[in-house]
């Protein structure tokens, strides 16, 4: 007698999950590194290095808010000190190749003293690069450990991140002699030695953006199954639980609000030579609502889901905003109103809840004409 074993050839559940994650990065990278550059000209693809800098900023807040539970409303303030730590660097460069000790608005505006002395160090990249980073996160931390101790939480830790951001804003227009005041500082012509007027570099600059958002998303992945994140889960869900435990919750939120900062912080570093320009009012009340609003609308707990609210958001508010100027700040705020009350989990929990309702309406139909 002769037996025929029948074997499935649909791999197993197990093997499916294990390569979903890297398949889904190599798409990305995919995207991102090839078929963008190849379909999109010089201009559309500076736009989308411009809304991939505002993806950079989403990561950092499906982190903190989408697992932490953090409403972070004034990551422009990271992103601001991130930018214009770049931004001064790219100045002074610009300035010591054609000669000069000021940048061109010190020598407009005058500061009265020569180069004041807080911006000296900014002229080596070294310090520069590291600046885009650690001083959002040393602010952060300075911030985060008053605020988190003493138990701050939902909406004054909101109200809060607003006050820093409008303060920080106020500051830089005050400024106008060392900070280009409400102009902020633009027309950067280099970038570490390449001209920022070449499309060959401008395509340069977007590639290093496009290969930093993948490689912080891989970063952000690992801190969500990571036991860290599941820690903390479990202070968003259960703040008093987890202390009863013998974890301190503050230093858990401290981690998660640093770490988005420095995100944030290098969003606006790499934002200034992509798009040429850091000024208040890229960094203050209003910017930091667009940050949440993107995540909140892509789904603040799905890192993709974030990363592509964000590039959704920033682009429909570039299109709309020229169209319509005046309703623009409106139909934002609506986003954020339907996200949050109506789809917390943003669109990328919207096929979780269609199967719901089918399943509940199935489970009512068979009640029904088990009933009747």
């Amino acid at each position: 007698m002769t037996t025929t074993t029948t074997t499935s050839t649909a791999p197993p559940v197990a093997l499916l999950e294990r390569f979903r994650v890297p398949a889904g990065f190599a798409l990305g990278a995919v995207l991102l590194l090839g078929a963008a550059p190849l379909a999109l000209s010089d201009f559309r693809l500076s736009l989308l290095a411009k809304y991939l800098c505002y993806a950079i900023v989403a990561v950092g807040v499906s982190l903190a808010w989408g697992r932490g539970g953090l409403m972070v409303l004034g990551q422009g303030v990271f992103f601001g000190l991130g930018g214009y730590a770049m931004a001064m660097h790219l100045k002074l460069a610009d300035a010591a190749a054609t000669g000069e000790t000021l940048p061109d608005f010190m020598q407009l505006y005058g500061t009265g003293d020569g180069l004041p002395w807080w911006w000296a160090p900014f002229a080596n990249p070294a310090f520069a690069l590291a600046m885009t980073v650690l001083l959002p996160m040393a602010v952060a931390a300075l911030l985060g450990f008053f605020v988190f101790q003493r138990r701050v939480k939902g909406a004054y830790f909101a109200i809060l991140s607003q006050a820093l951001a409008a303060a920080l804003a106020i500051w830089l227009v005050g400024q106008q002699a060392t900070t280009g005041g409400t102009n902020g500082l633009t027309d950067m012509q280099g970038f570490f030695g390449y001209s920022l007027d070449d499309p060959v570099n401008q395509r340069m600059v977007y590639f290093i953006i496009a290969v930093v958002l993948l490689l912080l998303m891989a970063l952000a992945r690992q801190l969500f199954v990571s036991r860290y994140g599941e820690l903390l889960i479990a202070v968003r869900d259960s703040e008093e639980r987890v202390r009863f435990l013998g974890y301190n919750p503050a230093n858990v939120k401290l981690v998660a609000y640093v770490i988005a900062a420095g995100m944030a912080g290098l969003a606006g570093a790499l934002f200034v030579p992509a798009v040429g320009i850091i000024s208040p009012a890229l960094i203050g009340i209003v910017p930091s609502i667009g940050f949440v609003i993107g995540a909140a609308v892509g789904g603040r707990a799905s890192l993709v889901g974030a990363v592509l609210g964000a590039i959704a958001v920033a682009w429909a508010q570039s299109t709309l905003s020229d169209a319509f100027p005046a309703a623009w700040t409106y139909l934002q705020g609506l986003l954020f109103v339907v996200a949050v009350g109506f789809l917390p989990g943003g669109l990328a929990s919207l096929g979780v809840v269609l199967r719901k309702r089918r399943a509940g309406t199935g489970t009512a139909t068979r009640t029904t004409g088990e009933t009747a």
